[in-house]
This record gives structure tokens, C-alpha cells and sequence, in this order.
């Protein structure tokens, strides 16, 4: 009878180790399931499909466009192959060397014809041009007629670079972005003869800085 009474208490003792060892290694109150994903403090939630990433990032806004007066464009495109036409007649006399002669030459002729087209299509346009320089185009040409020579030959070349250089921008800007399908036209037409005058220009410019 007491071996028997040893015998369960050994039992229970040990039946009592291991209920002890099993709650140790799993403390009352802790769920044995891992917590879902982002729900610690230093995860981040991801929007829901569909959001934008960014609300207040806004599409990048259309290039502005150059908005063109199309009657200015014209009174002043006049106004400027008069004046190239007078500066050509004045480089054709004075000029130095038979390059610059025969450029400014070139341009009396063609800027003249220019001038004459251009005052056409203001005259359609309601548009008035005047039929002689101003104060402030007749003193470039003073300015210039003051000069001789070398002197002369690289300030004039210098101006039709620069002169040039505004007129075709002025043209491509008129011809991509003018209102009126007329004046447009006239752009577009004159144009290349512009590039080839600035072009000639440039060629000359390189000359006459040699021969400083």
C-alpha cells in the first residue's frame, strides 16, 4: 500500500514538472499568433490601389505659347527691310572690299523687294507703314555712313549678323504662332531668304575678323 502511495506521488510530481515547463515556455495571456503584417509601430500603410501617391502633385503644365500680333509683326517687318535696304546702299558705295560691296548690294536689292511685299500685305491688313525712316532707323544709317574702310566693313557685317539673327526669329515666331493665315503666309514665304541672308552674313563676319 505505501509502495503504492510512492508510486503516485511520483506520478503527480512529474505530471506537475511538465505542466510547469509548458506554461513557462507559453505565459498566460500571450496569443502564440504573429501579429498581421504593418501593425508595428515603424511599418507604414500603402494606399489602396488606385490612389495617387502624391494628392497635391499636379500634371506638368502645357509650354506656353508665344502669342503674335500679327499687324505689328507686319508694320515692323517693314519698317526693318526698309531699313536694310538703306543700310545695303550705303555698304555698297562705302565698304572696302568687293565682299562687303557685293553682300550690301544683295541686300539693297532684296530688302527693298521685301520692303514693297510687306507694305502689300499691311495695306490688306488695314495696316500703315510709313513711307520713309523714322528718327530712330535714319541714325543707324548716320551712325554708320560715319565710318570708312576697314572700320566700316566689320561694323556693318557685325550689324547684319545681329539684325539677321532677330529677323529670323521674328519670322519663325510668325510663322508657327501667327493668328492670321495671310500674314502667316508671308512669314513663311520670306523665311529661308532670311536665313540666307544670315548665313552670308556669318560667312562675311568670319572674313573681315581675319583681315583685322
Amino acid at each position: 500500500m505505501r509502495q503504492n502511495s510512492r508510486s503516485f506521488l511520483a506520478v503527480a510530481a512529474t505530471a506537475a514538472l511538465c505542466s510547469f515547463a509548458l506554461m513557462a515556455q507559453n505565459p498566460a495571456g500571450q496569443s502564440s499568433s504573429q501579429s498581421p503584417a504593418g501593425a508595428s509601430g515603424g511599418a507604414t500603410s500603402q494606399p489602396p490601389p488606385g490612389a495617387s501617391a502624391s494628392p497635391g502633385a499636379s500634371a506638368e503644365p502645357a509650354p506656353m505659347q508665344i502669342k503674335m500680333d500679327d499687324k505689328k509683326f507686319l508694320k515692323d517687318a517693314a519698317i526693318g527691310s526698309m531699313t536694310e535696304a538703306e543700310l545695303g546702299k550705303v555698304a555698297s558705295e562705302k565698304a572696302s572690299t568687293d565682299a562687303v560691296k557685293q553682300f550690301g548690294q544683295k541686300m539693297a536689292d532684296e530688302h527693298s523687294k521685301a520692303a514693297e511685299q510687306l507694305k502689300q500685305a499691311a495695306a490688306q491688313q488695314k495696316v500703315s507703314v510709313p513711307d520713309s525712316l523714322d528718327s530712330k532707323h535714319q541714325s543707324r544709317i548716320d551712325k554708320l555712313s560715319k565710318l570708312s574702310g576697314a572700320q566700316f566693313d566689320q561694323a556693318y557685317v557685325k550689324e547684319q549678323v545681329k539684325d539677321h539673327q532677330q529677323d529670323v526669329k521674328e519670322f519663325q515666331q510668325e510663322a508657327q504662332y501667327g493668328t492670321d493665315p495671310n500674314v502667316k503666309a508671308v512669314a513663311v514665304k520670306m523665311l529661308p531668304t532670311l536665313q540666307e541672308h544670315l548665313q552670308a552674313a556669318k560667312d562675311l563676319s568670319k572674313e573681315t575678323t581675319a583681315h583685322k
